[in-house]
């Protein structure tokens, strides 16, 4: 299973500014508040989904203060807003398939905004299912390589019962069912790995390589948009982005 395109999107975003990091602490805020709200509980011991959301905040280096102070607020109804989720697929240049994962207090505006943003860089929005038919639905867990043993990682990786596992030179990808993948992340942890990533993701089950600079182009600067806007919470696509 290749998971470069993954990887290349992690190393993007270890690299970027202040400000694209505060843009990441704001949509991980709003999945704490929902999943404290729909779980009826600000203790990740009692409530599955908040453990989740803290494990994957952590992740990507939110400060536990900061995910405390969010917890807090969204127990105390400090926060009033609606969010709801919605999924939106469609096409990039050449073809390539786009799932957008969104949570937001205004479905009509963010609708509207997805839709803008395929038909503005030579894509299109399609129906529910056009697109997630060709992605996979996996737990995926990224571990910097540094000085660890493939040997080692992968048998503890399948030890505590993970589907399966790819190096990529850098990192190793831990894959697990949906289902499990809560359960095999704290094993992982409890044996002392740390995370680059941990999270639900759509796979997808074969990429595509865009030759044209034109079409790089926009394909780059549509999921630009898509990243940059606060409604949308992930961006699945089968761009191969290894060169």
């Amino acid at each position: 299973m290749s998971g470069h395109s993954k990887w290349n999107n992690i190393k993007q975003k270890k690299g970027k500014t202040d400000a694209e990091r505060a843009k990441v602490f704001t949509k991980i805020s709003r999945e704490i508040i929902v999943a404290v709200k729909e779980g009826g509980s600000g203790d990740p011991a009692s409530n599955s989904k908040l453990k989740d959301v803290i494990a994957k905040a952590k992740a990507a280096n939110v400060p536990n203060d900061n995910i405390k102070r969010v917890i807090e607020k969204a127990v105390g109804s400090g926060d009033t807003a609606n969010y709801e989720t919605n999924t939106y697929e469609g096409y990039g240049v050449n073809g390539i398939a786009v799932i957008v994962e969104t949570m937001t207090d205004n479905r009509n505006r963010t609708a509207s905004e997805m839709r803008h943003y395929f038909d503005k860089y030579g894509g299109n929005m399609g129906a529910a299912g056009c697109v997630s038919w060709s992605f996979d639905r996996k737990g995926v867990i990224v571990i910097e390589a540094e000085d660890l043993d493939e040997e080692t990682v992968l048998m503890d990786a399948m030890d505590v019962g993970a589907s399966d596992m790819s190096n990529e030179g850098e990192v190793f990808e831990i894959y697990t069912e949906p289902d499990s993948f809560s359960e095999i992340r704290d094993a992982l942890e409890a044996k002392g790995y740390k995370f680059l990533s941990a999270q639900i993701e759509m796979v997808p089950q074969n990429y595509v390589k865009l030759e044209n600079p034109e079409d790089i182009e926009k394909m780059q600067k549509m999921l630009d948009m898509f990243e940059d806007n606060d409604d949308v919470q992930n961006v699945w696509h089968n761009w191969d982005q290894e060169d």
